[in-house]
């Protein structure tokens, strides 16, 4: 039972911090340091991803209709606009995978680590508060998803790529390179979403593949672990993603700024008291 409790606390974690830019990694990794799953270690590393397939999900039944183009009711046009959006999607897909799947293992290994998960808090919440304050008087460029041209998805997964350092938050990097990149905060979060999609069921199919190779095989009480931390995550990241889509249309992301540099200090005070 304890375990299973273990298991709702990590899912409302990676609920609230998969889409908000404050990194979901690097919070699991901080929850992970205070309570300890009592699995494998394998099981435990491919859990604290695979939960992020919950999150997923929610983005996915939110936003089905917008992102099926197979729906018969829609017109040609409309179903030719989503293949396009998807389309943009994949690319922006592209560096995350030329970097990061070969970077991932030595990431794991040697970068998950409390000191550097607090440095990157610090360090990008830093960058949202100087890049909101140089542009906020500038208007977008891109203020519908429409507008986003290929050049740009691949610009923005270049930033998604610098995600793979725990305490970065592949949605803040995303969400930030966008803006940089001249998109409105709407879009830029939108587009953070649907990127999610393709580059965490990666990764999830990466470390189920890892953990079965290796040896792994799942007990009863991994399964429920492994659904109770995804259904969690869903839920929380159902409400989650509908806060902040209203929060952007009338406020700009100093505020995570503020909590990252906050917590960073924190983690940092903690490792060294």
């Amino acid at each position: 039972m304890l375990e299973i409790i273990k298991a709702v606390i990590i899912g409302i974690v990676e609920g609230l911090t998969e889409f908000l830019p404050v990194s979901s990694t690097g919070h699991i990794d901080l929850v992970n340091s205070v309570i300890h799953l009592h699995e494998s270690a394998n099981f435990t590393a491919m859990f604290t991803y695979v939960i992020q397939l919950g999150a997923i999900f929610a983005v996915i039944l939110l936003y089905f209709n917008k992102l099926n183009p197979l729906d018969p009711r829609k017109t040609k046009p409309e179903r030719r606009s989503i293949w396009v959006l998807w389309s943009k999607v994949i690319v922006a897909v592209i560096p995350s995978v030329i970097i990061g799947l070969p970077l991932n293992d030595w990431m794991d290994t040697h970068l998950h680590k409390p000191l550097v998960v607090a440095s990157m808090l610090i360090l990008y919440g830093i960058l949202f508060i100087v890049i909101e304050n140089l542009y906020r008087h500038r208007q977008p460029r891109i203020t519908n998803l429409a507008e986003i041209g290929f050049n740009t998805a691949l610009f923005i997964g270049l930033f998604q790529a610098l995600s793979i350092v725990p305490g970065t938050s592949r949605s803040g990097a995303t969400i930030l390179g966008a803006i940089i990149l001249g998109t409105s905060r709407y879009v830029a979060t939108e587009f953070s979403f649907f990127l999610a999609i393709p580059t965490m069921f990666g990764v999830s199919i990466l470390k189920i593949g890892k953990f079965l190779l290796t040896g792994g095989s799942f007990t009863g009480q991994e399964w429920a672990v492994l659904l109770t931390g995804t259904l969690v995550s869903f839920v929380v990241a159902w409400a989650t993603i509908k806060w902040l889509l209203h929060f952007v249309q009338g406020h700009d992301f100093k505020p995570f700024g503020w909590y990252r540099i906050a917590l960073g200090l924190v983690v940092i005070l903690v490792l060294f008291l």
